[in-house]
């Protein structure tokens, strides 16, 4: 069977290829089961992801349920799984910090339209030579950020003003505001966090975060936990999604918001592209990279018109897909049908959930994030570990596009200056 090296340059989803082949009911199947294996391990995270980033819970199964599906109809690959990602917490909480959510929506909508650009311009192999360093360095920083995020839920605190965006300010604030931490929170979120790790070793293929969230739910009404929950602070769930709407443009708005948008983009190729690579190297075939930018950028055109936040392929989702027997892009197809049924059916036990325990889930996600022993390996180069290091203070200091932009600049100087060395010799 051909990889898909041939056809990489081909602007023409996935899905047309594999109908084109033949698509038999035993692949549905295999799809079937994989796409419900996803849903479980999305459905607690899409809306962990959502309320770490500022917004509503349902914002996340929104961008689940209709980027994902978007991604999984136009994409390059053949089993990437769409949707919100805790590398966009940051920028998400900033831009709604700042612009408000319709402002939100406008930047989701202008990146949108820039990655089918890129797509479109044949540029998707050009993101795909970031330098390694870079995105190790920008993905450890952002991960300590969404951590650092976290805290407050996780430990009950409760601050007097709001809590600051910058790392060092907010570590200060939630530092002067320990004395409020709440330890029946804190033993909610590190519970849950230390049963989805015990179950990651003892049982892999069991959907740890879906249960530690189940369980710390019961524990919670069982015991009449004094906790804050999804009911208490957001009340329940839609039951289904909204109607589609575009939020109010104005050529001021667009260009004060062209600044975030521009590091949605950057992000949002960079981990689509990352993402698809990896699932490459898992399935033996070639995704087709500027497809998978259009489709991205479709997504979250779609997402946002639907109220979701950012869509990008998604890295653990995607190998859970692939693990789980995925055979064709029906699988994403179908993990967004299984999270619509949810919303349908069952959002009322959503409110159940504790805050802290899907703090405890997103505390996983960025010890996961981290490529530990990568990072290591890096600073045993002095060239790798200065792009390293610059591009994760950077990240942390500043904020992700200048990480990423000067991560870059240090790379191309040291390898313009290798390459000077070596043609005098």
């Amino acid at each position: 069977m051909p990889d898909g090296s041939s056809t990489a340059h081909l602007f023409r989803p996935k899905l047309a290829t594999v109908l084109d082949e033949g698509y038999r009911l035993p692949d549905f199947h295999k799809d079937a089961l994989a796409a419900l294996t996803v849903a479980i391990v999305a459905l607690p995270l899409s809306m962990a992801i959502a309320i770490a980033s500022g917004v509503s819970p349902e914002r996340g199964l929104y961008t689940s349920i209709v980027g994902g599906c978007v991604v999984s109809v136009l994409g390059g690959s053949r089993v990437q799984i769409g949707g919100p990602a805790g590398a966009f917490i940051v920028l998400v909480a900033a831009t709604v910090g700042k612009f408000g959510f319709e402002g939100l929506l406008i930047t989701v909508m202008l990146s949108g339209l820039m990655l089918v650009a890129l797509g479109a311009l044949r540029l998707g192999a050009l993101i795909r030579h970031i330098p390694h360093a870079v995105t190790v360095g920008f993905t450890a920083g952002i991960a300590i950020t969404i951590f650092a995020s976290q805290i407050k839920d996780l430990a009950g605190i409760h601050l007097n003003g709001m809590e600051p965006g910058a790392l060092i300010p907010k570590i200060a604030a939630l530092g002067a505001a320990l004395p409020s931490m709440s330890l029946t929170a804190l033993a909610v979120g590190c519970g849950s966090a230390a049963l989805v790790f015990f179950l990651k070793w003892l049982r892999p293929t069991w959907p740890g975060m879906l249960i530690a969230v189940a369980i710390a739910s019961l524990i919670a009404a069982i015991c009449r936990l004094p906790i804050e929950t999804i009911g208490s602070r957001f009340g329940e769930l839609p039951h289904g999604l909204p109607v589609p709407h575009l939020p109010q443009m104005s050529p001021d708005k667009l260009l004060q918001l062209l600044p975030s948008a521009l590091s949605f983009t950057l992000l949002g190729g960079i981990e689509s592209l990352l993402s698809a690579k990896v699932a490459d190297g898992m399935t033996g075939r070639k995704h087709r990279s500027n497809m998978e930018l259009i489709a991205q950028g479709a997504a979250n055109v779609a997402s946002a018109a639907f109220g979701g936040i950012s869509v990008t392929g998604t890295i653990a989702r995607t190998a859970t897909n692939i693990r789980a027997g995925a055979r064709s892009p029906l699988s994403g197809i179908l993990h967004s049908v299984f999270l619509l049924i949810f919303m349908l059916v069952a959002a009322p036990l959503a409110s159940f959930i504790p805050l802290s325990a899907l703090a405890g889930l997103l505390a996983v996600v960025c010890w996961s994030m981290v490529e530990k022993k990568e990072f290591a390996r890096l600073l045993s180069d002095w060239r790798n570990g200065m792009v390293l290091l610059v591009t994760f203070v950077l990240t942390l200091v500043a904020n992700l596009t200048v990480g990423i932009i000067a991560g870059c600049l240090v790379a191309a100087v040291f390898f313009l200056a290798g390459r000077a060395i070596a043609e005098e010799g």
